[in-house]
């Protein structure tokens, strides 16, 4: 099943829209307390993310699933170029993005930045090195996965890697880590998609 598409925007327009298409979602498939909660508490993640991106951005929000595995999508066509984020991010008394903190807001740079940058330079902790693949399947440039990162990072700590730890910690405190059974993230030229996974009863 998939659900019908809503346009969302990073001024928070129908950002209440998608919320009540979970809950349809969740009465239709008889969805109740624990499981109904976190599928709505993901989108809500989600949604979060996307009221934090610079500059005014739209995006496409809908829900599949397909035996009890349920994919949150958030597609954004990235328009900023670094020009225009540099020149937004100037405006701010720090000249940095203040809430790209956490593993949604690590995400939303990957929104942020789009296709603009040449990801193997991108200085996230998301994307310690060897953490980025770039994919072999045509049209998609990049992928990245939450649980290859958990994997890694994992693998990182026990060889005592100081950042690795540092993003360790701050992906023990992620609502979305905790919750989600996968999160991932595609580039497609400008498009930008992120779908998180979620296998419920």
């Amino acid at each position: 099943m998939k659900t019908d598409v809503i346009t969302v925007s990073s001024k928070g327009s129908q950002m209440e829209a998608a919320l009540a298409q979970v809950d349809k979602t969740a009465a239709y498939k008889g969805l109740t307390g624990k499981s109904a909660l976190h599928l709505r508490l993901l989108t809500e993640e989600m949604m979060g993310m996307m009221r934090s991106i610079t500059g005014e951005t739209k995006g496409s929000f809908w829900i599949e699933d397909a035996d009890g595995v349920y994919q949150l999508h958030l597609q954004v066509v990235t328009r900023m170029d670094s020009g225009k984020r540099d020149q937004l991010l100037s405006a701010s008394s720090s000249g940095k993005n203040e809430s790209a903190k956490g593993l949604m807001g690590r995400l939303r740079d990957f929104f942020d930045r789009g296709a603009d940058e040449d990801i193997s330079s991108f200085t996230s902790p998301l994307l310690l090195p060897g953490m980025y693949e770039y994919s072999t399947t045509p049209t998609l440039d990049w992928e990245w996965s939450m649980m290859e990162y958990e994997d890694a990072l994992s693998h990182r700590v026990k060889q005592n890697d100081s950042a690795a730890k540092e993003a360790w910690d701050e992906l023990e405190k992620s609502v979305v880590a905790k919750v989600a059974d996968d999160v991932k993230v595609a580039i497609r030229g400008r498009t930008v998609e992120m779908t998180i996974f979620k296998k419920l009863a």
